[in-house]
């Protein structure tokens, strides 16, 4: 799975609104294009889709920005993928929006289905059970794959 910068943009936005949460102090998106490197535009376009979804609120006005919808305990990093990347499945033949049968014709006699089934059940434990709080509290450093 190979993960759109729209996602990575926008986990990093949502961690910047969290940072905030509790505050009463909306974030401007301003302040998290600069802080995060990310192209105001760009992010602009992220942090509506992710108000349409319910995870953050607009407020209006000199101070406005965003802030958390709901505590961040309670949004999970898989909720956030799916909503910016769309489904999490490596392959066309299981994605829940196309009948896998219209996808691939060998689908009755395909061997490596179940393969990409596991995949995409792995990934989707793995990015649901971490919510945007764990993220937040991870203090942790994580060695780059491959590093040595």
């Amino acid at each position: 799975m190979k993960v759109s910068q729209r996602t990575e943009y926008g986990l990093r936005a949502m961690v910047a609104i969290a940072a905030a949460a509790g505050t009463d102090h909306p974030v401007p998106l301003r302040a998290i294009a600069e802080a995060e490197g990310i192209p105001e535009q760009f992010l602009d376009q992220i942090v509506a889709q992710l108000r349409r979804a319910g995870f953050v609120k607009s407020v209006r006005g000199v101070n406005g920005g965003y802030m958390l919808s709901r505590p961040a305990a309670d949004i999970s990093v898989g909720d956030l993928v799916r909503v910016l990347e769309g489904s999490l499945a490596p392959i066309g033949c299981i994605r829940e929006e196309v009948a896998a049968e219209e996808f691939c014709g060998r689908i009755r006699k395909c061997h490596t289905r179940n393969v990409w089934l596991r995949v995409m059940q792995a990934v989707t434990r793995a990015l649901d059970s971490i919510s945007l709080a764990d993220v937040m509290m991870d203090e942790v450093a994580v060695q780059e794959v491959g590093g040595s």
